[in-house]
């Protein structure tokens, strides 16, 4: 079977409208899972992450800024995107300032260009994901390479022998230690080590 290509909440309170969204998008190989109000978005969100929600702006008992704000706080990383009916410029803004909104799309919406952008912003998750992911390994090795220098500390060039080819290689207190090597004389009085 072939892998999904990502996970996506619907939420709106009009069934028509996640039918004709489930309808668009069955396709397309996506994990749908949809909500007719935003607290029931709210608890499917604590029970699991998803790469994009798709929410209606208007929706009794929480807008969908609201729902998109305190989903942000839930799945930070997720992608949001609005639908909306109405063009209310007051309402734009704070989908964009406080639910960070990828997109505000006007109903009725072009199903192609719908399609496009469910798209583009889980290729825009993924981006994201992959840059949280090299920022991590970059401070692991960050903190790696201080332990390593503070394991160093204290010990001047000389005392320490660095760069006398008798010292065995460095090991980070509490790490289990390794048998020594042992080396063989070639020829030229010289140690060997074995590969």
């Amino acid at each position: 079977m072939e892998e999904r290509k990502g996970s996506i909440l619907l939420v709106d309170d009009e069934a028509n409208i996640l039918g004709s969204l489930r309808r668009l998008l069955r396709r397309e190989n996506y994990e749908l899972l949809t909500a007719t109000s935003a607290e029931e978005g709210l608890k499917i969100l604590e029970q699991r992450e998803v790469n994009l929600i798709i929410s209606d702006q208007r929706m009794p008992g929480m807008q969908g800024v609201e729902f998109l704000k305190k989903a942000m706080e839930l799945c930070p990383d997720t992608i949001r995107i609005i639908l909306s009916g109405y063009t209310d410029v007051d309402t734009v803004t704070a989908a964009i300032n406080e639910g960070r909104v990828y997109q505000f799309i006007l109903k009725p919406w072009n199903d192609e260009e719908l399609k496009i952008t469910i798209k583009r912003a889980l290729e825009q998750y993924e981006l994201q994901m992959e840059n949280k992911k090299l920022i991590e390994d970059e401070e692991t090795e960050r903190e790696f390479e201080d332990i390593e220098s503070r394991s160093g500390e204290g010990s001047s060039a000389e005392g320490a022998g660095i760069g006398d080819q008798k010292q065995g290689p460095v090991s980070l207190p509490g790490a289990p230690r390794s048998p020594p090597v042992r080396g063989y004389e070639n020829r030229r009085g010289r140690r060997d080590y074995p590969c």
